[in-house]
């Protein structure tokens, strides 16, 4: 896919990478029962380290030249890379772009993974099996993990390869 870039978000993105990051947090507000902040916001502490952090990278995925999804990656100098956020806008989803940015994120730092996402959000959970299958094969595992300091929500789904 030609049209499909993914490349490391620098600071001038960063205002992009804060309007896609709210659409994201209230897809997840679905399935966690976040509420935003009094003036409409969701937390950014994440967008924060994605960008202050140096074992962190952000990266922005443009269609077509237009923003339509983002990557925060955890752990980039050590392994397993944790893919920390993924996010594609909903008009762009189930269209290859997805798969295509994973890829592109997962080849430029070589070896182990994580990602986790909810049971209760059906489309990730069909998204990530797929990409595991693709990207590993038979070779990837899935468990449930409790979510750090929130005995409130269900564990995560934790998918390795």
């Amino acid at each position: 896919m030609s049209d499909l870039i993914v490349r490391r978000a620098e600071a001038a993105d960063r205002p992009v990478i804060e309007r896609l990051w709210h659409l994201f947090q209230h897809d997840l507000s679905e399935f966690r029962g976040d509420l935003p902040h009094p003036d409409g916001s969701f937390r950014t502490d994440r967008v924060d380290a994605a960008f202050a952090d140096a074992d962190r990278m952000p990266y922005l995925v443009t269609h077509w030249e237009r923003p339509v999804g983002f990557a925060f990656v955890r752990a980039v100098k050590s392994s397993p890379h944790v893919l920390g956020s993924f996010f594609v806008v909903r008009g762009a989803r189930r269209a290859g772009i997805g798969m295509g940015a994973v890829r592109e994120v997962v080849a430029r730092h070589p070896g182990d993974w994580e990602v986790a996402f909810q049971d209760d959000n059906p489309g990730a959970v069909r998204f990530w099996r797929q990409v595991a299958a693709e990207i590993a094969g038979d070779a990837w595992t899935e468990e449930r993990r409790p979510v750090s300091g929130r005995p409130d929500l269900a564990p995560d789904v934790w998918i390795s390869f």
